[in-house]
């Protein structure tokens, strides 16, 4: 049976304790929900950090504390540190990337989303761009939109990503990229005579998710993404006990393809990062 990486992202910028009490915000919230999904099979954790009122933060002593308690009880876990803009000033996205997580998101266009616009100047994302080159730090490309696999493709000709970039089509957000097969279609051709060494995965939002889940593993994706980042529920009567309940869901989806989750040493080697350790 083939790996796949899971990637479980735990909490994300909008869902509160008020949509489900087991959303982990605290520190410590965070980092035993990490370990618990880790021991389901997650070999990658996406990370966003919430203020005390549960608002979004890029307090970057909060990254590290996460990042620490995760390194101490999962400590060849791939940590991503999200460098997303929903609640955050667009000059402190990046702060936390001299803690050198493994990855870090990072969106290359602007998107509408259902009461905002997600903005992403040329501007900023080059800096974020340059900071991950500086740090060591491997982006996670998140594509909303067509346009943002060829903002992709010129930072790549700039020289401020390699030839193998890992790359996250997030699907079904109103006003964005629809959860729809076709277009994942359309993106992946793209994907591919685009950067045709690139890893690749899919993030389905909300009841998307375990559809989205299946059109990754039917086309032979590298990773799917779960957790309460983007989906809080099992089902429409039922919410997800934790985020460890989500990455067994997705680790089922992936034997019933005959796949198994990859092991973290597995998923370094697949996305191109070091051995845990290595100089």
């Amino acid at each position: 049976m083939r790996p796949v990486i899971i990637a479980v992202a735990i909490t994300g910028s909008v869902p509160r304790k008020k949509d489900n009490p087991a959303v982990p915000i605290t520190v410590a919230e965070q980092i035993e929900s990490t370990r618990e999904a880790y021991a389901a099979g997650a070999s990658l954790v996406h990370l966003h950090v919430r203020n005390d009122d549960e608002s979004s933060s890029s307090d970057p002593d909060r990254f590290s504390t996460v990042l620490d308690g995760i390194r101490m009880h999962c400590p060849d876990m791939i940590v991503q540190f999200s460098t997303g803009g929903r609640g955050r000033d667009p000059e402190a996205r990046g702060a936390a990337l001299h803690h050198k997580p493994d990855m870090a998101s990072l969106a290359t266009g602007t998107v509408n989303f259902p009461t905002i616009v997600y903005e992403n100047a040329p501007a900023l994302v080059e800096q974020l761009a340059r900071g991950m080159r500086q740090y060591d730090v491997l982006p996670e490309i998140e594509i909303f939109d067509l346009s943002h696999l060829h903002a992709m493709r010129r930072l790549m000709g700039e020289g401020l990503l390699g030839k193998q970039p890992h790359v996250q089509f997030v699907m079904g957000i109103k006003n964005a990229l629809p959860a729809d097969e076709h277009v994942l279609d359309l993106l992946l051709g793209e994907l591919k005579r685009l950067a045709p060494k690139a890893t690749w995965t899919a993030a389905g939002i909300g009841r998307h998710q375990r559809d989205v889940i299946e059109w990754v593993l039917q086309r032979d994706g590298d990773a799917v993404r779960t957790g309460m980042e983007d989906n809080i529920r099992i089902s429409r009567d039922r919410l997800a006990a934790s985020n460890a309940e989500l990455v067994r869901m997705a680790a089922e989806a992936c034997v019933a393809h005959g796949r198994r989750a990859a092991t973290p040493a597995e998923a370094r080697e697949l996305l191109g990062l070091r051995p845990k350790g290595a100089a």
